[in-house]
């Protein structure tokens, strides 16, 4: 099963070429070039690395969310068009769930392991997992105790030591607000999430759970500041004909 697998959830993302369980190119992207100025480039420089065309592919990988909103846009329908031209079916992944089993790779079964991506606005957005014995991609690794969500990390943290203390949280967020979460919790960088995403996706569409490129759905657990602003709009304007 080849894959290529994108992530665009966050400024750099990353790309990769996965064979079955094997990632063959893992490649993060330029942080200082927007997403838009280097898709599809980044994808069609991955699979030239990996001796692999786009006729290749067997099925396309993409982070669905949380994470930039315009980034989520640009990779969804970046991936939806190659998917579309391929005539190929595209398998999305939260990209808290993929971070998570990055992180739980260096637990044991029963651990429990959060996410935190940086959401900004001094917010991450979050989920809560535990570890089961079931392969390491598979989708039943990881048992959801919480699903995703968007709060101050401190709340957040608060609510998970009542309902489970992590063992570890990976990401972004856990990184950045490090001083929120106690000192018996180990705090895990964020990796690149695309060949994590490329391995999952691999055992899911060996499986038939993979969706027609108009089937993918964004994770965005936060409405779009451009929405939340218009309503404040129309808000007021209603407020002012009162």
């Amino acid at each position: 099963m080849r894959v290529l697998a994108l992530d665009t959830t966050t400024r750099a993302g990353s790309v990769a070429v996965v064979d079955d369980d094997r990632v063959v190119v893992d490649h993060r992207g330029d942080a200082a070039r927007s997403h838009a100025e280097r898709l599809p480039a980044d994808l069609l420089a991955a699979l030239e690395r990996g001796g692999m065309t786009l006729a290749d592919v067997d099925v396309f990988a993409v982070a669905s969310g949380p994470g930039s909103f315009t980034g989520l846009r640009i990779g969804i329908a970046t991936m939806q068009g190659l998917a579309f031209v391929q005539q190929k079916r595209i398998v999305p992944v939260s990209a808290l769930f993929a971070l998570a089993i990055g992180g739980a790779a260096a637990l044991g079964d029963g651990a429990v392991v959060g996410a935190w991506m940086d959401a900004h606005r001094r917010e991450v957005f979050s989920a809560l997992y535990r570890v089961t014995s079931a392969p390491p991609f598979a989708p039943e690794r990881l048992i959801e105790l919480e699903p995703p969500a968007v709060g101050d990390p401190g709340a957040v943290w608060t609510r998970w030591r009542r309902l489970a203390e992590p063992s570890a949280i990976v990401g972004d967020g856990a990184v950045q607000y490090a001083a929120e979460i106690a000192a018996s919790t180990r705090v895990i960088d964020a990796p690149p999430l695309a060949g994590i995403i490329g391995r999952v996706a691999a055992v899911r569409a060996s499986r038939g759970d993979s969706v027609t490129p108009a089937g993918v759905q964004p994770l965005y657990v936060r409405r779009p500041d451009a929405e939340i602003a218009r309503d404040a709009e129309r808000g007021q304007a209603v407020k002012g004909r009162r």
